[in-house]
């Protein structure tokens, strides 16, 4: 740490310290609303532009943010979802379909996780305000039944889903994360010990996406049970691709509404059941735990406002373009979805395990994989060269991976990615400077770092770039060299090689480090 700490005075050049300026803006030529209108034509013409340099999902070379099946159905849920374009679901007494086709929604997807009747939920504009409204719920619950608990707490396993910790930011619950066991599946015992008074909620994931592990929803729902504590799911990444997995023969453990403790489950219909974007769904066991996501407010002048969820606009557009899609997909869409994403995920597991520089993390639960390298191999500088050559992937940490979510949509270019991959693996191993090049040094600074406040420092500041008033997305290979861009870019920039020995010395020696 002693020469970690050097480093960190090293980098203002005025003495001992670290600079944190105030950011400047530079001049710049502000768009404005233009005088006269232009035509429409004009508009969109420009508009296809900006997209030359996107992520090509429609090729399969994208393995995240995007769950496309075609342009058929891109055409279908597009006509959905206009066909609603003006509707506002803030007053459902005004816009009764919407309403209806909301309930529908919530009903199928009830049935499809294996709820009660007495199932009850809503749909929220995707997966993170899902878990924002299952934590209010529950802390809401709280003070409800435990006015003496002020300071709540949720107990978590570290995989779960970063949308959980912004609730915990948001609505002032303590989390208490637990290490994962060395099946990347939450330890259940840690999560009991960690359970106190104030506890008011645990949850876990189906699966998490990091390591695309089912964690043990059996055994935590009988700890929900024992501690008498709501138990949410969060199948946000795998609930509308689980259920079809079972049917086609996939061994999966049980994770739904069939185990009892579960009080909760948030499932994206956005992935893979393949609606449009900004559509999820929360589901509560009964009422008891729904009624306590409202908010009402009876003393404002523009009259009662009452709102199941976050926002206060409810775009009619996804919740529409949601129960076409259920509708128009039928169980047997779904099933030829998930068996193509399926088979393709099993001919990219076959492909990396026959790769002798990396190696695959976590059970194969779901159409998704994260792969790790093995030895001193750079993950990040493998990422490097794959980008390059047009593929997009999810960098990850603890430890260094890179997650792939599958479509049926990645069939077609599977063998050309294992292809790469394997030329990509086998260069990186010969280069072991490449880790030192490009976005790597970044990622691999960033993943090293034990200092983590550093690191949210320097994240902070390529935010406040991102969003300044010239709104310029900034260029990764770049960081450090700007007087403001904060003290771990710093290092990168001025302090690479020395920067990066000094790390791996220190997480040499942390115990308990996962390899």
């Amino acid at each position: 740490m002693r020469a970690f700490a050097r480093i960190l005075l090293r980098l203002d050049d005025k003495g001992p310290g670290v600079n944190f300026a105030v950011c400047k803006e530079k001049p710049m030529n502000r768009t404005t609303i233009p005088l006269q209108g232009r035509s429409h034509d004009d508009v969109l013409t420009e508009m296809s532009s900006f997209r030359e340099h996107d992520a090509d999902y429609k090729a399969g070379k994208t393995w995240s943010l995007v769950y496309y099946c075609g342009e058929e159905h891109s055409d279908f849920l597009k006509k959905a979802h206009n066909t609603y374009f003006s509707e506002n679901g803030l007053n459902p007494m005004a816009f009764k379909s919407l309403k209806r086709m909301e309930a529908e929604v919530v009903q199928m997807a009830s049935g499809l996780l294996n709820a009660d009747q007495d199932a009850v939920g809503t749909m929220t504009s995707g997966g993170t305000e899902s878990l924002l409204m299952a934590v209010k719920a529950a802390r809401d619950r709280a003070r409800k039944l435990k006015p003496w608990i002020r300071r709540p707490n949720m107990v978590l396993p570290t995989t779960i889903h970063v949308g959980v910790d912004k609730a915990a930011h948001y609505f002032g619950v303590r989390p208490i994360y637990v290490e994962i066991s060395d099946d990347f599946r939450a330890n259940v015992k840690a999560m009991e010990k960690a359970c106190n008074r104030n506890t008011i909620l645990i949850a876990a994931s189906a699966p998490q996406y990091p390591f695309v592990t089912i964690d043990p929803i059996e055994e935590l729902g009988q700890l929900a049970l024992r501690k008498k504590l709501p138990f949410h799911v969060d199948a946000c990444f795998g609930g509308f691709m689980l259920p079809w997995l079972e049917r086609l023969g996939h061994p999966l453990p049980l994770w739904d509404f069939r185990v009892p403790g579960v009080t909760s489950i948030s499932a994206d219909i956005h992935k893979y059941g393949y609606a449009s974007k900004g559509a999820s769904v929360l589901i509560y066991k009964d009422m008891s735990y729904l009624k306590h996501q409202f908010f009402i407010s009876t003393n404002w002048p523009g009259g009662i406002y009452a709102s199941p969820s976050m926002p206060g606009t409810r775009p009619g557009g996804p919740i529409a373009a949601a129960w076409a899609t259920m509708m128009a997909m039928g169980e047997d869409g779904y099933i030829e979805l998930a068996k193509k994403a399926l088979d393709t995920t099993k001919r990219l597991r076959a492909g990396i395990e026959g790769i002798p520089e990396l190696r695959l993390l976590g059970e194969f639960h779901m159409t998704a994989v994260t792969w790790a390298a093995k030895d001193d191999v750079s993950v990040f500088a493998i990422a490097d060269m794959m980008a390059e050559r047009g593929w997009g992937a999810d960098r990850q940490q603890n430890p260094p991976s890179i997650h792939l979510t599958v479509n049926a949509n990645n069939a077609e270019s599977a063998d050309q990615y294992l292809a790469d991959l394997a030329e990509c693996a086998a260069h990186v191993a010969k280069h072991p400077e490449l880790a030192d090049e490009g976005e790597a040094a970044m990622y691999g600074m960033m993943a090293k770092v034990p200092v983590r406040g550093l690191v949210k420092h320097s994240i902070g500041k390529v935010m406040e770039s991102m969003y300044s008033a010239s709104g310029e997305v900034p260029d990764l290979t770049k960081l450090g060299e700007g007087d403001d861009d904060g003290i771990v870019m710093k290092m990168i920039n001025r302090y690479g090689d020395q920067a990066m020995a000094v790390l791996d010395k220190i997480n040499s020696m942390k115990p308990g480090t996962r390899a």
